[in-house]
Order: structure tokens, then sequence, then C-alpha cells
């Protein structure tokens, strides 16, 4: 246990807690005081207090930082389905029902394992020993393309082009109802769910800019195959947006409240196409994820 105290100076009060630790600890970022103070790690006067508590002069501030818990990730065989590999980038093609990267309690059958076992030590570092080479993700049944980083530098190089929205992320997937209009921009900010902490949701008030831009490939009877181009990545973006129009995702058992009597595995979505300006070469690549299996043989039903 790592402990330190503070006593509030007089020209630093009434700040709020988490921001005024987080300029005394810059080792810690925000969010991890913010955890702390949750877990009552934080005690001012012996009293735990919210991150919204303002502090005083002469407040005492008690802060217990529990030791790392070391995780055993393990490398495992996995039949991966790589579209593209080199000493900076792998191009994966994820199937359905895999979660990319091992959480608490879950440290097994994750993209990462098998990673670990292809890649040995050869994968970027920044996301700690959870997510080594996980740039970005895609949910558990999400199937599609995604970059994993080889190292460091690729990995820092293609997060900048994440960040600035400038890797093309072209989805498709199948929506309950027929779309109307052939296209079009879904500007609509998405944060938590004000209620049920599982879901997000459009946010007026809490959320993050999120864009996605839209457009119909097929009509059928009572679904839409469309493509989706992101300009954001929020957390269930696509999904998120769907639902907002009432058109949610077909098999999206968050957002679709609509029961299918149809055997489907999690949302029909899938990440087709990504393409990024490489590491090294500095040149634009572009690579297309096949629509799987189970979506070609939904069309062909619907059609």
């Amino acid at each position: 246990m790592d402990n330190h105290y503070f006593i509030v100076d007089s020209d630093l009060q009434d700040i709020r807690i988490d921001r005024y630790l987080s300029m005394l600890m810059p080792d810690s970022s925000r969010a991890s005081i913010q955890k702390l103070l949750k877990d009552e790690e934080i005690l001012v006067n012996n009293t735990p207090v919210k991150a919204s508590y303002k502090v005083q002069e002469n407040d005492r501030i008690d802060v217990s930082i529990p030791e790392p818990v070391t995780a055993d990730i393990v490398p495992e065989k996995m039949d991966l389905d790589i579209l593209y590999e080199d000493d900076d980038v792998l191009i994966i093609n994820k199937p359905k029902n895999l979660v990319v990267h091992p959480a608490p309690g879950h440290y097994t059958g994750t993209l990462v394992n098998g990673l670990m076992e292809h890649c040995k030590n050869h994968l970027s570092n920044i996301n700690g020993v959870l997510r080594p080479g996980i740039v970005h993700r895609i949910d558990k049944d999400t199937t599609g393309a995604l970059i994993v980083c080889k190292n460091d530098f690729s990995h820092n190089f293609i997060a900048e082009q994440l960040k600035v929205h400038s890797i093309t992320r072209k989805y498709v997937g199948i929506t309950e109802g027929v779309i109307k209009d052939d296209s079009g921009i879904i500007d609509a900010p998405i944060g938590r769910h004000p209620v049920n902490r599982k879901e997000m949701a459009v946010n007026t008030k809490n959320g993050k800019s999120a864009v996605t831009h839209y457009k119909v490939l097929q009509r059928f009877q009572k679904y839409t195959y469309a493509q989706f181009q992101l300009e954001t990545g929020r957390t269930h973006q696509i999904r998120v947006h769907m639902a907002h129009l009432n058109y949610p995702l077909l098999g999206d058992e968050l957002y679709n409240h609509h029961r299918s009597k149809l055997k489907l595995q999690g949302q029909c979505l899938h990440a087709k196409t990504i393409g990024f300006i490489h590491p090294t070469t500095k040149e634009y690549m572009e690579f297309e994820a096949p629509v799987p299996e189970y979506m070609k043989h939904l069309l062909e039903i619907f059609d």
C-alpha cells in the first residue's frame, strides 16, 4: 500500500478534490483518483467524500493507493483470421463471440490471448498487461477488421489517427425496419444511459460528440441492409444511433427490444473496411474483411 497525505493551503481551497489531487499527484490520472474516491481509499479528515467535494483550507487528505494486481494473461493457441501482417501492424478479421481483451474475472479465451501466442513479445505495451497491441476494439458479437499494433511507435501513430478521426471505418449491418432515406448523417452525442448504467444512450447533457454516416444498400420487407461510416468512435456508436432512429440493429440484445424469431447471436454488424496511414511507409492502406456467412445467409432469406 502506497500512502500519501496533503494539507490544503488557502490558495487551493474550493477546488474539486479529484482536480486538486490530480494537480498534486501528476502520475495519477483523474479517472484513477475518482476510482480511489469511490473505493473510499481517499479520506478527508478521516471521512470518505465524493469526487465533487470541494477542498477547504486545512483539510487533511489521506490517500491510500493499493498495490497493483498483476493479471496472469497467458498465450493461447488460436486460429486467427489474419488479413495483413508486417513488423508494425496486424489486421485481424474478428469472428463473433470473441472478446477483444481480458477483463477482471475473464482472463482467457480473448483475442489478446491468441495474439500473445501468435506475436510472442512483439505487441505494443501502451495499454498495459490486459490490452497488449490493442489500439481500438469492436464489440464481442461484432465481426470484422481490427488493427493490432506490434510496437509502441505504431500504437502511438495509429492512436493519433483515431484521435483526429482520419481512419476510414466502414461497417455493414442489418436493421429492423425499412429505412426511408437513401443516406443520412446522425449527429447526436453519446454518453452513459442515465438509468441503465450498462447501456450507452444519446445524451445531449453529458454525452460526447458522435457522428455516423449511413447509406442504404438494400431494402427488404421488414429489414434494411445498410453501410455505416464512423466519423467518431464512441462506445456502441452505431448500435445506439440506429436505435435512436428507431431502426435498431437486428439481434442487438441491448438496444433492440423486439424479440426476433430468427436464431441470432448478437447484433448483425460487421466492420468491413479499415483504412489508415501506415506508421513506417506513411502510405495509405485499406483492407476489407469479407461479409460473414451468417449475414450473407440472412440477406438471401430476406431477398
